[in-house]
């Protein structure tokens, strides 16, 4: 066991503080009254709001020559009951309802405020009303409705009522909680401005904010111990420990701050939830980890052989003991407010398993990190045969549940100085350990066919993303010989539990706007300049612009059209970020499964899978799911396996397909299984950036799959 270092007592204690809070989304219902005279009107009345903000009274003057046109764009006001302040913006309604033509949809986008809504925006994209109008006494009513998000400014000295949006694990960031756990709170409104960090004693009330879980069949709120409150730069959020003693079951979760109270946000408390904490605080990339090197060096596991800001970094080496720091393996004794002396849960009867690459490993101590509360250290040496690389996937399973999918650095052997990722040379490694960043775009296409219950089915897609990497996100970056995720040879797996998915999760990189994007196939294709639809998505406050297009199914926007063998051009016509490109891959006849997808696994015996065709160097992989659904919850798990078509062969060992629950897929949906087997063929491109330079890599790869349904025995 070793003790922590203050670098890393200020990692974990921190977790993810800069994860950016969403958005307060809330629904607004605004019944006005006014009467049209010769200068038009003034309509005013109640305003309510859901989730936290205050209701009031809404106001806004429409001059008569504005009701002309088919539609009226006015400023509004809304001032907030109490002296919460008030809210400003524009709203645009069919001109039908200021004269009583029944229904119709307009919308509302806040631009501003007062008090404690200083500064605040927000949009009510669709809002569905109705009006009324007296034809002899000129009186108007109108009532709407809609959904939408408000960013509170803040600046005024009432405290808002806290809005919580999500309850989260500090390790992998997602849904349930773990008892003797660090867990966040994120929403607005939740504390004060600025950054308090708590020391021992933790206490269940700091900076006048407590967090509080009361069970949803009734009884007594039990406080979590607070170890900080975060309120800057837009971000907003809390971290506290959750007591070892809360029995696991379905709770309400309030924050109080300064005595105003958030509604309840329903989260689940389990045993045992394994998170390992990532070094980027996102919850998936590069793991916090530490490889020993002597009682007085502990390395930050990088990329490369260094040091950066004073901290010595390496990449691991084959036979070298790590040390990984998570939360989630479970409660203890002895309190969870104080630092803790230590307990293995190891050697006290928990299966505890460390998966590298894809090899199981006993750690010697896994358990309460001595000198914190709530956080985890798993103490584990390599074995020699160990699979290398600078992403090779790290999870850690406790008592059959894994963790959020990371990885760590492993260097070939242990004379080298640093890790080997195909595609990057030893420089890009050392700038990605200084705080560089790797420019990428990604292109495909890809068809897939399958059959499930007696019913076979194609799917053909088009897509394209252009991205930033920073280092802690490699795993996620594609280069000259790696399309994925993880190294070559390797399995992953992930769970599912509760509705929630521990999925085998890439980072989220930067997303960059390449302007309007063309694909033309072969002429059996029937493709020809056909333009993909941009959107950008937002998941988790985080935008994503992506390039899609359906082909010859019902989704949206499809085309007609089909994936054949042949040469596929994408024409790129610039954007913001990205300059006019033009990208080619030639797609070969796709891959034969000798016997077919098997109809039933033994998961006890392992599966192999034989194949023949397609060609040498394209990658390979593996992706197989078993689940049941009871009562609106989901459990199960899925495995992702990587190789290249080379070999013709290969094996899922049974260690990876028996964290799959048995199963077969149903009619009624209940329970589920999955199996397919992909391959891909990459063909490199570039493109210019607009800032100056050409992206570090483009890859234009065409995926060709089948599918099917076994039993899991």
């Amino acid at each position: 066991m070793f003790r922590i270092s203050a670098f890393l007592a200020a990692t974990i204690l921190v977790c993810a503080s800069a994860q950016a809070a969403s958005p307060v989304n809330t629904t607004m219902t605004v019944t006005a009254t006014g009467t049209i005279g010769a200068s038009g009107a003034t309509v005013s009345g109640p305003a309510t709001f859901t989730n936290g903000i205050p209701s009031g009274t809404f106001s806004a003057t429409v001059p008569i020559s504005s009701i002309s046109g088919t539609s009226v764009t006015v400023p509004f006001t809304i001032t907030l009951s109490g002296t919460a302040g008030g809210l400003s913006g524009t709203i645009t309604l069919p001109t039908s309802l200021l004269l009583g033509g029944g229904s119709g949809t307009g919308s509302a986008t806040i631009t501003g405020g007062t008090g404690n809504y200083s500064g605040a925006t927000g949009s009510f994209p669709s809002l569905a009303g109705t009006g009324s109008l007296s034809l002899t006494s000129g009186a108007v009513t109108v009532t709407f409705s809609g959904a939408g998000s408000i960013t509170v400014g803040g600046g005024g000295s009432t405290v808002l009522t806290p809005v919580i949006t999500d309850v989260l694990d500090a390790g992998g960031y997602t849904s349930n909680i773990s008892q003797g756990s660090i867990f966040v709170v994120k929403g607005s409104n939740l504390s004060a401005s600025g950054y308090n960090a708590s020391g021992f004693p933790l206490l269940t009330s700091y900076s006048n904010v407590s967090i509080t879980f009361t069970p949803t069949s009734g009884g007594t709120g039990t406080n979590a111990y607070m170890v900080y409150t975060y309120n800057q730069g837009g971000v907003n959020q809390l971290a506290a420990v959750l007591p070892s003693t809360l029995a696991a079951g379905n709770y309400n979760v309030t924050v109080t701050n300064s005595g105003s109270t958030s509604l309840p946000f329903v989260a689940q408390v389990v045993k045992t939830k394994p998170g390992i904490i990532s070094q980027d605080s996102t919850g998936t990339g590069l793991a916090v980890a530490q490889n020993y090197i002597s009682q007085s060096q502990l390395d930050i596991n990088r990329f490369t052989t260094g040091s950066v800001s004073g901290i010595t970094i390496s990449p691991a080496k084959p036979g070298q003991t790590l040390i990984a720091w998570g939360t989630g393996l479970g409660a203890v004794t002895g309190g969870d407010n104080v630092a803790s002396a230590g307990y293995n849960f190891a050697a006290n009867g928990v299966n505890v398993q460390v998966i590298v690459g894809g090899m199981s490993i006993t750690p010697f101590y896994a358990g309460r990190a001595p000198g914190l509360a709530g956080a985890d250290q798993i103490d584990f040496t390599l074995p020699s045969n160990v699979p290398t690389g600078c992403t090779v996937s790290f999870q850690v399973s406790v008592g059959g549940v894994t963790s959020n999918a990371t990885f760590i650095a492993i260097a070939p052997d242990a004379n080298s100085s640093a890790c080997v990722q195909p595609g990057f040379t030893t420089t890009q490694l050392q700038n990605f350990d200084q705080g560089g960043s790797y420019t990428t775009g990604s292109l495909a296409i890809v068809t897939e066919s399958g059959s499930a219950l007696g019913q076979s089915s194609t799917y053909a897609e088009a897509s394209g993303e252009f991205s930033r990497y920073t280092g802690f996100q490699l795993s996620a970056a594609p280069s000259s010989s790696s399309a994925t995720s993880f190294t070559s040879g390797s399995c992953i797996v992930s769970q599912v539990t509760t509705g929630q998915t521990t999925v085998v999760t890439t980072p989220r990189p930067t997303s960059l706007d390449a302007g309007a994007i063309t694909l033309t196939g072969p002429p059996a294709s029937g493709l020809n300049n056909q333009a993909l639809t941009k959107t950008t998505l937002t998941v988790n406050s985080i935008p994503e612009i992506v390039y899609t297009l359906p082909i010859n199914t019902a989704l949206p926007g499809a085309v007609s059209g089909s994936i054949v063998a042949g040469t596929y051009t994408m024409n790129g016509a610039g954007g913001k970020d990205i300059g006019p490109f033009s990208a080619q891959v030639t797609l070969g006849a796709p891959l034969a499964i000798t016997g077919g997808l098997p109809a039933t696994v033994v998961r006890s015996a392992g599966m192999t899978l034989n194949w023949t065709g397609g060609n040498a160097n394209d990658f390979l992989e593996i992706i197989g799911s078993s689940d049941t659904t009871a009562n609106g919850v989901t459990t199960g798990a899925s495995f992702i396996c990587l190789t290249t078509v080379g070999p013709g062969t290969f094996t899922v060992p049974a260690s990876i397909l028996t964290q799959l629950p048995a199963g077969t897929i149903s009619t009624t949906g209940s329970s589920a299984t999955s199996l397919a087997v992909t391959t891909g063929t990459i063909a490199n491109f570039t493109a210019p950036l607009t800032a100056g330079g050409n992206i570090n890599f483009g890859v234009f790869t065409g995926v060709t799959g089948i599918s099917g349904t076994p039993a899991f025995q």
